[in-house]
């Protein structure tokens, strides 16, 4: 079995605007295998968000090649990459993305409405879910009844509940205070040590250094690939 689950292979991104054409990505190849923690820095306009929109499956790139879990999603329609989305990504995003009318249980099961699961599924997944983020507990209160930390929580179990191959995070401690990002990360490595493949996006270095390798991107290509010989542990 092929030990990596993301594969591009010269992905680059074009953008016109009007009569000017925007480079977002160059020419990027990278491999990332199961297991991994990968963090994607950059400052604005380095082609990290992009780079993130086409592994996520949001976007397609202008040309390269990108294998998702065995499959090429270069080409796919909208309506092929919504399925490829929702069976192999867990999305976690820096708002939350919470329906506010829904409780917590509603919201993580959500997901699985799409995968055809039957409702009494759907609760014991759910339910599952939220016990593996530590909020069970919580299952009946809706996002205003919850702390931002509690609400970013909720957000991974609903990445988790379809056991994705890999869990993508967009700035995922940009609304939190720092102890509280602190605990989001202590999760995150849990998560990874779980067996979890995590790609997480940020500007902030201190963030990117929780993960075990850094790929930094400017002007839209890679500056640089490493593994993070500083990785902050949390005690």
């Amino acid at each position: 079995m092929n030990s990596n689950v993301i594969e591009t292979t010269g992905i680059s991104k074009t953008y016109v605007m009007g009569t000017e054409e925007i480079h977002a990505l160059r020419s990027v190849s990278i491999n990332i295998r199961r297991g991994e923690y990968v963090a994607f820095m950059g400052p604005s306009g380095s082609g990290k968000s992009t780079l993130m929109n086409i592994v996520g499956c949001l976007d397609t790139p202008s040309g390269g090649r990108y294998i998702l879990n065995g499959n090429d999603v270069s080409h796919m329609s909208d309506n092929q990459l919504a399925e490829i989305r929702n069976k192999e990504i867990g999305f976690i995003f820096q708002s939350f993305n919470l329906l506010p009318r829904a409780s917590a249980l509603d919201n993580v099961a959500l997901p699985l409405i799409y995968a055809g699961l039957s409702k009494r599924e759907r609760t014991e997944r759910a339910l599952e879910s939220l016990r593996s983020v530590g909020l069970a507990d919580r299952a009946q209160h809706r996002p205003n009844e919850l702390s931002g930390g509690q609400r970013q929580r909720v957000a991974i179990a609903r990445a988790l509940v379809n056991n994705p191959s890999v869990l993508l995070a967009d700035e995922p401690t940009g609304a939190l205070d720092s102890k509280t990002s602190h605990e989001i990360m202590r999760l995150f490595e849990e998560l990874y040590a779980k067996g979890n493949t995590i790609i997480m996006v940020t500007h902030e270095e201190d963030i990117a250094n929780f993960a075990h390798r850094i790929v930094r991107l400017r002007d839209g290509l890679v500056e640089t690939d490493e593994i993070n010989q500083h990785v902050t542990l949390i005690s």
